[in-house]
């Protein structure tokens, strides 16, 4: 619990600097990337965990992987006062927050849509016109092909679930039937 509070105050602080300066996005691509390599580097990882590397070393790190993924100088900062405070281990966190919290600034919603088989980019656009008519926001939908559901379609908006598939329709005729 502790650790979402943290998360969501240096995301919404990092969200604050780039909605002044119409950055939001920017920040999104190079938090996202430097997050990639601390998720796929075990190594990098155990640098920052290890009591032995002084802060120095652990900043010196972390300025040439800044530099080598070309972030911005306020990320860059952002990502130094991570290491000043001992919060690196967080990265993964503040990032996932750092897109809500930019997602809700931006009026952006990203549902997770599940087909039975891949749509075309017509049939896309039309479930994206539909949700942006219904939300009123910007829909950035994200596909899932799942055999399982036989037909239809389920979408998934935070914790709601639209769910107008042919196995959920077939199981409810099912229990009609069972319950006579």
């Amino acid at each position: 619990m502790i650790n979402n509070a943290l998360a969501k105050r240096y995301a919404k602080a990092l969200v604050q600097l780039g909605s002044e300066g119409g950055l939001i996005d920017r920040f999104r691509d190079e938090l996202a990337v430097i997050d990639g390599i601390f998720s796929s580097s075990s190594e990098l990882r155990a640098a920052f965990a290890d009591p032995a590397l002084t802060q120095i070393q652990k900043k010196s790190i972390m300025k040439e992987l800044a530099e080598k993924s070309a972030c911005s100088e306020l990320v860059s900062n952002f990502l130094m006062l991570l290491v000043d405070k001992n919060r690196v281990a967080f990265l993964g966190q503040i990032v996932q927050t750092y897109e809500t919290l930019a997602d809700e600034f931006s009026g952006v919603i990203r549902p997770l849509i599940t087909t039975a088989f891949p749509l075309d980019s017509v049939q896309i656009a039309a479930i994206q016109g539909a949700l942006e008519k219904k939300s009123g926001k910007k829909v950035v939908p994200q596909m899932v092909v799942d055999a399982s559901l036989l037909g239809g379609v389920v979408t998934q908006i935070g914790d709601i679930a639209y769910d107008n598939s042919v196995r959920t329709q077939l199981k409810r005729i099912k229990d009609i039937l069972q319950k006579g």
